[in-house]
């Protein structure tokens, strides 16, 4: 958390560099870090001053670390040139120790010394120290380095373990920069966030991340998996120390801090093709369909299902796709009104029942075609079990599932023709085979579809006629907090219905049709960011409600996961 130097000259790391690789790779734990409660407070102005007071004391204990650091790295660097950019970037530390005076006036006392180093702050401290030391597992002990080249990694492994928090705060700077209200003035953590929004705290961190990337060049595949490790740990660490911020104030998240499942019952509702498929089940069918059909010059065994070969099956296919899509766009083109409207839910149901008669039509050409005969149960069994899922989403739903506490209701509604697909991509192996699924279902005949489709959801009025008929299902005693996750303009009515509605992906459909009706897509941080501001103002309950024409954009499963649980 250290305070910016000044800057030291900026340089941009390309795209294919090794902290630009980390960086990415490791983005689930720059969420977190993001969504932890600490950050989301501070973002709002409402953090409590004891607290940001305990989190800027152990402040002087990273400067101190990084300062010692830099210095250990200095010696082992080889190159005349690393050795003068890792002493400008220990200057720059020893410079802003000396800014810190600048806090400890302002605030008014000498909150450092009152405050002793906690856990989480060791930890790191001593993480880097440690690696800056030599003390790398596969790495010779120091005094038996026996070339400058092995004293050289250890000035990449040093800046393997520092590089991650310059990263994490130039992009803590830059979110909470973003969610700044121009016009507030009073905003009590403004420089704070200033400092790691600033050009010069950014251009530190490139000259970093270039500083990794350069001692990194002549590395073994090895030892830049012990970098990676280091990288990882560092972000690792960096979690650890903002969850571990003593915060007595209440906080619109996690989630489920405040569940009771005595009092509350936790529905979480989730579309299935590209919300939590990375591909939508309708080609996986159609391709296993193309790839287990005959040839063209095969006969088939008399008393089975008649097939299309696979050539007529990859045209029919073909041809059933693009008429689908072009006259997706059709509809959504005439559903829309001449002028952009104030969100009205039963306006937008009304005007949703004309896409809903497009998918029944469009479903039914499917079933004519004959495209579905003849797929064999196992094979669809076969393709559920090795679908790929979205990063992250097994994750969060094998948490949710899985923790007693909770007790919550998994429900997926989906239009997929064969919920025997969902059911084996979501089996026992994956422990997701207590999620409810609520799908259509093929027609089989001695494990052999015979081509036609038992529809039970195929519309956006079916789905959310499902999602009212689980809630009317519901007792009474105890109060529903609903969440539905979506991808879609057939998600639509559920998102908006449920008291949290999350738009995941990047449906410029669902956006179209969303802004027409006054629909308004919120992304997720800074939605959260305003509850907290809310929350802080009035000191009541944070309440959500459905139908307030607010939907909340996730860029992945991570945001949800640090929604609901944190860390």
């Amino acid at each position: 958390m250290a305070i910016p130097p000044k800057s030291v000259g900026a340089v941009i790391p390309t795209e294919d560099g090794l902290a630009s690789r980390f960086w990415i790779k490791f983005r689930r734990e720059s969420v977190l870090s993001l969504y932890s409660p600490f950050v989301v407070c501070l973002a709002s102005g409402s953090l409590e001053i004891d607290t940001f007071r305990h989190c800027i004391a152990q402040d002087v204990h990273f400067l101190k670390a990084f300062a010692q650091a830099y210095e250990l790295a200095e010696d082992c660097a080889d190159d005349d040139d690393a050795k003068l950019a890792i002493s400008k970037l220990r200057k720059g530390v020893l410079e802003a120790l000396k800014l810190h005076n600048s806090f400890v006036q302002e605030w008014g006392l000498d909150f450092v010394k009152e405050c002793p180093v906690n856990s989480a702050t060791l930890k790191y401290t001593e993480f880097v120290l440690a690696t800056a030391s030599g003390k790398v597992e596969g790495l010779k002990a120091p005094g038996k380095l026996d070339t400058p080249f092995e004293k050289t990694k250890i000035a990449a492994y040093t800046l393997g373990a520092m590089t991650p928090c310059m990263r994490l705060y130039a992009f803590l700077g830059k979110e909470l920069e973003a969610v700044l209200d121009p016009n507030e003035h009073d905003h009590p953590y403004k420089k704070w966030i200033g400092n790691y929004s600033s050009e010069g705290f950014q251009a530190t961190t490139l000259q970093t991340e270039d500083l990794l990337d350069k001692l990194s060049v002549s590395l073994t595949g090895e030892e830049l998996n012990i970098i990676e490790k280091l990288y990882h740990q560092a972000m690792k660490l960096e979690i650890e120390f903002f969850y571990a911020q003593t915060l007595t104030q209440p906080t619109v998240i996690p989630l489920t801090k405040e569940h009771d499942p005595a009092r509350n019952r936790l529905m979480i509702f989730s579309d299935f093709d590209l919300t939590c498929t990375v591909v939508d089940s309708s080609a996986i069918l159609a391709e296993i369909a193309i790839v287990t059909a005959p040839k063209s010059d095969q006969n088939q065994p008399e008393g089975q299902i008649t097939r299309m070969s696979s050539s007529e099956l990859r045209n029919t296919w073909g041809e059933l796709s693009q008429q689908y899509t072009e006259e997706y766009e059709q509809c959504i083109e005439s559903m829309l009104p001449s002028d952009k409207e104030e969100f009205n839910y039963e306006t937008l149901h009304t005007a949703l029942e004309e896409l809903s008669d497009f998918e029944k039509r469009a479903n039914s050409r499917v079933i004519e075609s004959g495209v579905l005969k003849g797929l064999n149960f196992e094979d669809i069994k076969r393709a559920g079990e090795r679908l790929i899922l979205q990063d992250g989403c097994t994750n969060f739903l094998q948490k949710i599932v899985k923790d007693e506490n909770l007790n919550a209701n998994v429900h997926l509604l989906s239009y997929c023709w064969c919920g025997d697909l969902i059911r084996a991509a979501f089996s026992s192996a994956r422990g997701l085979d207590v999620v409810n699924i609520h799908a259509n279902e093929l027609s089989f005949q001695e494990s052999v579809s015979t081509g036609e489709i038992i529809m039970e959801v195929q519309s956006p009025i079916d789905k959310i006629e499902a999602f009212n008929k689980i809630i009317q299902g519901c007792s009474d005693d105890k109060r529903n907090l609903t969440v539905y996750i979506g991808d879609s303009v057939g998600d639509l009515l559920c998102l908006l219905k449920a008291d949290i509605g999350i738009v995941i992906g990047s449906s410029s459909s669902l956006r179209t049709v969303g802004d027409h009706y006054g629909v308004s897509f919120v992304p997720l941080f800074p939605g959260l960011v305003k509850k907290q501001k809310e929350y802080g103002a009035d000191g009541s309950c944070c309440i959500w409600k459905g139908q307030s024409g607010i939907l909340y954009t996730a860029t992945g499963w991570d945001d949800i996961h640090a929604l609901f649980f944190g860390h």
